[in-house]
Order: C-alpha cells, then sequence, then structure tokens
C-alpha cells in the first residue's frame, strides 16, 4: 500500500510538471494547450475528491494515536491539503473562461497558476518526507489493509474511466519523468 501511495504521488508531481511547462509557455507570451491544462486541472480534482481524501482521513487517524507528538505536521498537511482545492478550482473556472474566449488577465492567470504549482509542490515534499517515513514506522499491517479499504469501491475502474477520458494527458504523461522537487 505505501508502494501504491508513493506511485500515487510521483503521479501527481508529473501531473504538476505538465502544468509547469504551460506555465513557462505562458510566462514567454505564447498560448499554452489550455484544453490539455483543462484535462490535467480535472484529473487532479477527480483524485483529491475520490481518493485523496479517504486515504488522508485514515492516516490522520492512525497517526494521532501511534504518533500523537506529529500532529501538528499531520494538523498542517491537513490544513495545507483543504487550501488546494479552492486554488485548483479558482483555476478550473479560469480556464473555463479562456477556453469560452472571455477576457482574463493572463498575468493573473499565470500568478495564480504558479502559486498553486509552489503550495502543492510543498504538499508532495511534506508527503515525501514528513509522511511516507511516518506511514512506514507506525503503520501495521492492519493499518495497510484499511488503507486499501478506504479507496472508494470500482477505484480501479474510476482510473481506468479517467485514462480514456483524458487521452491528451496520458500522451503527455508517458514520456514525463517525476520532478524533484
Amino acid at each position: 500500500m505505501l508502494n501504491q501511495l508513493r506511485l500515487d504521488h510521483a503521479n501527481m508531481a508529473r501531473m504538476l510538471h505538465v502544468l509547469q511547462l504551460k506555465h513557462k509557455t505562458l510566462a514567454s507570451g505564447e498560448r499554452p494547450d489550455f484544453q490539455l491544462m483543462r484535462e490535467v486541472v480535472d484529473y487532479i480534482l477527480s483524485y483529491m475528491d475520490g481518493f485523496a481524501s479517504p486515504l488522508e482521513k485514515i492516516c490522520v487517524e492512525r497517526l494521532e494515536q501511534q504518533a500523537p507528538e506529529h500532529l501538528p505536521l499531520m494538523e498542517q498537511m491537513a490544513s495545507d491539503y483543504r487550501k488546494l482545492k479552492p486554488r485548483l478550482s479558482r483555476l478550473s473556472n479560469d480556464i473555463d473562461m479562456i477556453l469560452m474566449d472571455n477576457v482574463l488577465p493572463m498575468d493573473r492567470f499565470a500568478e495564480a497558476l504558479k502559486a498553486y504549482l509552489d503550495a502543492h509542490r510543498a504538499y508532495l515534499r511534506h508527503e515525501r518526507e514528513g509522511l511516507f517515513p511516518l506511514i512506514d514506522k507506525h503503520f501495521s499491517e492492519d493499518d495497510m489493509e484499511e488503507l486499501r479499504q478506504a479507496l472508494p469501491e470500482g477505484a480501479e475502474k474510476e482510473l481506468e474511466r479517467l485514462q480514456q477520458a483524458y487521452p491528451e494527458l496520458y500522451a503527455e504523461l508517458r514520456g514525463a519523468e517525476v520532478p524533484s522537487m
């Protein structure tokens, strides 16, 4: 299960890398592929709702019991994660406006995108450097089974559906390396 969490972490880093490349295109004054950005944002929002939230809840609850001295880190991570979704939802709305050819200041959009990317990367860094070692140290086999059970019913089918729904994204991700953070 920890390997699955690490794989999910790496895949999210790839998603953020795709958005970072689109941000660089935007910052250079060119028009990025907003449709691809829409796919990335939709995928991340779906992931946050359907997969990350149930897993996060179990991790925080278990670590509160097993390693209460790390509670401030867990609370900070949970707070940081909850703040990502409204930022991403605003970006989603802005991308919709752009795709409908509405006028939107690109400098404001670029700043919001960069702020979101920085915040999500910081969260992934805390996950990698703080959460994963704690899970590895404090979770029993039963705890790991509870994590597996927390995945929504049909999670694998949902991942397949997302892959089919966002073919451009998967084409872009195929060659993407996991960026260092």
